[in-house]
């Protein structure tokens, strides 16, 4: 028994060491672009050691770092399979981006045609001059198949003269690799001739990690070379925020940024690289106005890569994901790319008070805020973010953007804990680096509130999440932005506001159209607690007359009101489906604020007021 029980062990251990390793075969893509100039790319799929059953292949319907839905599958067709000897294998489609294989071999290929050619960081372009590949748009993905290696074949690389820009292992030659799917479907890849500076950054424990900007764009090397020097500082004013830079995967952490006026602007995180897309001509001139994306997209290779939200991982690539957490994943992240270019020397307080006054007025001002809560704001992410539609939304009375909400919200803590604990919001980050990112535990908002609990006191962080997360309550900014010496104000005191807003109406291609009739359209929802939405004026109407005058367009409009009053009242004639009205608007003074510097006023800071700017928005970096 003894024998025959060892040899049972034996038979097992070589039977699961086989399986095991028909199990870790690496799923091989090969990308090829015969036709290039039409935008189109050839990708063949190899499964080797395919599960028994119905193959399952499918395009994505989100993107990393996206939160919304995005119909990729309508890019992709010509799809076949076969095994590998070339016989065809039957393909059935079944949704709008699944096919299935039901019958097939040891082995199967599916090959298909990828139609790209939109430049952002989500969708893939492919022409001549690069191939900007997001792998969500540009991949389809065997389904339940997530632990294998994945290696991409990247051919016709000479024929356009590209070189490969990628986070993914370089294997040799045109070849690279994932460990598995989803570090493959985080991994945004440029094939193009692109320009590349870069430098060493070394941690405190000794070990040396490699940045890499590649920049596709008409500028030549010395602009790319000076270039990566301002973001060498914004790289060192980041790492002194953490203390340390994240350990990334392959000892690298590389910039991918494209360059052409033409694109649509973006930038998306990834874990050890970011996507950068710039509507722009060149970087050369515009360089302060890139590094805002730079500074924003590295943090947050800290900030939402590793100091992860519980209910984005794992990422699913098949529908829309939804978080509470992006107000601090996104909105403490907005906060300190912008706080960054000042420490960094690339923006100066006065300057920085306009992004100031953004977010004040956004959480002061914004008739979402003035509602819903920013865990709230962080849910409609799955319709707002980058999301596609064609009717119309009331978001201007039911959303304010998470990026903004908790930007504010980073603000007023940050403030608040310099006054009232002598501490930092860095303090707190490098807390949370420490508690939740370094290790890798994906957190929930009663992590966040429980870590500002120890590095404070639970009753303060328990009244802050309860006011300022779950809540609608405001901080005092006036009072806070005192302390380092600026003036919360009202931007035009004494001038009267009627709340009016002239998007333009859209139609399905998406372009402006015209409304058929004369006076002045209101062509998008009027904001609730304005002078126009209390009258009751919306979308739809269309305003003729106002205090007697005729109306054609917002000019005339304005006029109006230009020798007019807060508390006065305009009798205002409209038109709509329903017949002509006319209704009394009340003015209402100016409601937004500007922060300026004490400086500006006239007045003189206080050493007190000094020192607090100073601590806050001078370089960390020693």
């Amino acid at each position: 028994m003894k024998k025959l029980f060892l040899s049972t062990l034996i038979a097992i251990a070589i039977t699961s060491g086989v399986s095991a390793q028909k199990a870790q075969k690496a799923i091989y893509y090969k990308v090829s672009f015969p036709n290039a100039v039409h935008h189109e790319a050839d990708i063949e799929i190899t499964v080797p050691a395919a599960p028994g059953g119905t193959l399952k292949f499918r395009m994505s319907r989100s993107s990393a770092g996206r939160y919304a839905t995005h119909e990729f599958g309508k890019n992709v067709y010509n799809v076949k399979a076969s095994d590998p000897d070339g016989s065809a294998l039957i393909v059935k489609q079944t949704e709008g981006d699944v096919y299935e294989v039901a019958t097939h071999g040891d082995a199967v290929k599916l090959s298909y045609t990828l139609f790209a050619n939109w430049t952002d960081g989500t969708y893939a372009s492919i022409d001549p001059s690069h191939a900007h590949l997001n792998m969500p748009a540009a991949f389809m993905w065997l389904d339940g198949i997530d632990d294998r290696a994945i290696k991409f074949e990247f051919n016709d690389l000479d024929k356009y003269g590209w070189k490969v820009a990628t986070q993914l292992k370089h294997e040799g030659a045109n070849v690279y690799s994932a460990p598995n799917f989803q570090y493959m479907m985080d991994s945004p890849t440029e094939l193009s001739a692109f320009k590349e500076t870069g430098w060493d950054v070394v941690n405190p424990d000794g070990k040396k990690q490699r940045i890499n900007v590649t920049i596709h764009s008409v500028d030549d090397q010395a602009v790319v070379d000076n270039f990566g020097k301002m973001v060498q500082k914004l790289v060192l004013e980041e790492k002194a925020v953490f203390g340390e830079l994240p350990t990334y995967d392959y000892g690298e952490y590389t910039f991918l940024d494209d360059v052409y006026p033409t694109n649509s602007g973006d930038g998306m995180e990834h874990r050890n690289s970011t996507c950068i897309v710039d509507p722009i001509e060149k970087v050369g001139g515009n360089e302060i106005d890139v590094l805002s994306t730079f500074a924003h997209e590295y943090f947050h290779s800290w900030n939402v890569k590793r100091i992860r939200p519980k209910s984005l991982e794992p990422f699913n690539f098949q529908h829309a994901n939804m978080s509470n957490e992006l107000w601090f994943a996104e909105g403490f992240t907005q906060y300190y790319g912008e706080l960054l270019l000042v420490r960094a020397g690339f923006h100066t307080p006065e300057e920085y008070t306009r992004t100031v006054s953004g977010l004040v007025n956004s959480v002061l001002n914004s008739a979402g805020a003035k509602k819903y809560p920013a865990v709230e704001m962080s849910r409609k992410a799955v319709f707002t973010d980058a999301g596609v539609s064609i009717d119309p939304s009331n978001y201007t009375n039911n959303f304010l953007s998470y990026y903004l909400y908790g930007g504010a919200t980073a603000l007023a803590l940050e403030l608040r804990l310099r006054s009232e604990f002598n501490l930092t919001l860095d303090d707190y980050m490098r807390a949370v680096w420490l508690a939740q990112g370094k290790v890798m535990k994906p957190y929930t908002v009663p992590d966040l509130q429980n870590v500002l609990g120890k590095l404070t006191t639970p009753k303060f962080a328990a009244e802050f999440y309860t006011k300022y997360v779950y809540g609608i309550d405001k901080n005092n900014y006036a009072d806070l932005l005192a302390k380092a010496g600026f003036i919360l104000r009202k931007a035009a005191p004494g001038k009267v506001w009627s709340g009016l807003s002239t998007t333009p109406i859209r139609g399905r291609s998406g372009q402006a159209r015209t409304v058929g009739t004369v006076g002045l359209p209101i062509t998008a929802s009027t904001i609730q607690g304005t002078p126009l939405y209390s009258a009751g004026i919306d979308a739809g109407d269309v305003i003729l007359k106002a205090d007697g005058k005729d109306i054609t367009d917002a000019a005339s409009f304005a006029q109006v009101l230009t020798d007019k009053k807060p508390g006065d009242k305009i009798s205002v004639a409209y038109t709509n489906r329903t017949g002509a009205h006319t209704t009394t608007v009340t003015l209402d003074e100016n409601p937004y604020f500007e922060v300026v510097t004490a400086e500006k006023t006239g007045s003189t800071l206080t050493n007190d007021q000094a020192t607090f700017r100073k601590n806050w928005l001078s370089s960390k970096v020693k």
